[in-house]
């Protein structure tokens, strides 16, 4: 009993440690937005962006959608939804034409399985461009 006792401890000391090194190994939202901004500054926001142009999307975690376009990347801040946003998902968008502006839905379904999870309403679109060096 005392041996089914002690491997009982042990592997929940185990399950306890892996679980926190998990936890710290996760980005904080805030931190990951930061770092893909710094260096860059952010202009007025704009309506729509054309989203054949874009180069891709990156979901910042219950924060933002980021659409990068090279030298400019367009950070969104849904008006509703953003608590949803995870960046296991796969973003689905739906446009009457090539524009993306705000207050369009964009859906969210689940990577692993498929299924519908929720969806997004878009805000403005803020332009971040990068700081010209000093010479």
């Amino acid at each position: 009993m005392r041996t089914l006792t002690k491997i009982l401890a042990l592997s929940t000391a185990a399950l306890a440690v892996s679980g926190s090194a998990l936890a710290a190994s996760k980005h904080d939202p805030a931190e990951e937005l930061a770092k893909l901004l710094e260096g860059r500054v952010a202009g007025p926001p704009v309506s729509c962006i054309n989203l054949p142009q874009a180069q891709g999307s990156r979901v910042i975690n219950h924060t933002a959608i980021v659409y990068d376009f090279g030298t400019t990347i367009y950070v969104n801040y849904p008006r509703g939804g953003a608590d949803s946003l995870s960046s296991d998902d796969i973003l689905v968008t739906k446009t009457p034409g090539t524009q993306l502006c705000k207050m369009d839905i964009v859906r969210m379904v689940d990577r692993s399985v498929g299924f519908p999870k929720g969806f997004v309403s878009l805000g403005p679109f803020i332009p971040y461009k990068r700081v010209a060096a000093a010479k």
